[in-house]
């Protein structure tokens, strides 16, 4: 084999070990935050039994489920049935793998990107593979044969459609700025001409809102509303398969964080760090930890957002997707391109 190209395999692997890796500890471990910031919230004790302060609290909940006997209902499309979660699972782990979370590092002679696929149509890509989870999300409420299941498949699907053209349109303004669809590009223009966020803030806002909404989070949880759907498209699931929806909820939260972070916040870029004169290892450090820091911002976010906003009603949900946002996006459209006729973005 050709050394180069075992050289690029091997970088390749190592990238997408050490993020996968990454993010399923996260995806673990924001359960627990989960629960103790709504303890916080609450005023409540949160888990603090398994391990100090109950840190090994999600690794016990990862070895019950493994040991939780997983049923399989008579009734359902047995091949569809367990594809579901899976379907809904794995894109939200690819899709992180176009999100840059650091300059590039001069290691062993070469210059290593620290992203695990720079590729010219990030965003398209992004947009692509979240998307892909509705799929999955429907067959499970299909192929449950169960009608509580089935319509929080629809209204998820109802529900994805509604929120994903504004959460596209928002995405326009950025690109209008930044003249690329590659993520590494995007990133290095705020650098040079300020945050989006500064420039765009409802465009921002809009983005932050229909992130929410394509999460299924509160207070937009109604394909799994259980006051109306029992739990909806999972009401049938149990054991592993169970647990892999919830894993997805986190891996698409962390996702929509890498994501708004990446577009709005100016991702890895830290402002003035140049005037500390640090060596190309220590500035490419602190602009990862910059990075975990933003999108663990915005993982709180989302946590106390759930605990503080009551659910929308199906009608409310839907006139905010099609009767606001929707139009906001596109007046925004419209003001980004007015900063760039001016000169000013």
């Amino acid at each position: 084999m050709d050394p180069a190209l075992l050289r690029v395999l091997v970088e390749s692997g190592v990238k997408i070990g050490l993020l996968f890796g990454a993010v399923l500890t996260t995806v673990a471990y924001m359960t627990w935050v989960e629960r103790r910031v709504s303890a916080w919230i609450q005023d409540r004790r949160g888990p603090n039994r398994v391990g100090p302060f109950g840190l090994l609290q999600p690794l016990a909940d990862g070895i019950k489920f493994m040991f939780k006997e997983t049923i399989l209902p008579p009734h359902v499309h047995k091949v569809v049935y367990a594809l579901a979660p899976a379907i809904v699972f794995v894109p939200a782990l690819v899709t992180l793998s176009v999100v840059p979370f650091g300059p590039a590092l001069r290691l062993f002679g070469r210059d290593v990107v620290m992203q695990v696929a720079d590729v010219d149509v990030g965003i398209l890509v992004v947009l692509a593979l979240s998307s892909m989870g509705v799929y999955g999300i429907a067959l499970a409420g299909w192929s449950s044969n169960n009608k509580y299941s089935l319509m929080g498949g629809l209204r998820s699907s109802a529900q994805l459609i509604s929120y994903e053209l504004p959460l596209g349109l928002a995405v326009v303004g950025v690109l209008m700025t930044s003249g690329s669809l590659r993520l590494s590009q995007v990133v290095a223009h705020q650098a040079e001409h300020g945050w989006n966020m500064l420039w765009q803030l409802p465009g921002f806002l809009i983005f932050l809102i229909a992130g929410f909404a394509e999460t299924n989070r509160l207070p937009f949880d109604l394909p799994e509303a259980d006051s109306e759907l029992v739990a909806g498209y999972h009401t049938e699931y149990s054991g592993m398969r169970f647990s892999m929806f919830y894993m997805a909820e986190y891996a698409n939260m962390i996702t929509a964080s890498a994501l708004a972070v990446t577009l709005y916040c100016g991702g890895y870029h830290v402002p003035g760090l140049r005037l500390l004169g640090l060596s190309p290892a220590a500035s490419a450090l602190v602009q990862v930890a910059a990075f975990v820091l933003k999108v663990a911002f915005f993982l709180f976010l989302y946590v106390w957002v759930r605990w503080t906003i009551p659910r929308f009603r199906y009608d409310q949900l839907m006139n905010l997707g099609w009767k606001v946002l929707l139009p906001a996006a596109l007046i925004h459209i419209g003001w980004v391109a007015f900063l760039i006729l001016q000169g000013w973005a």
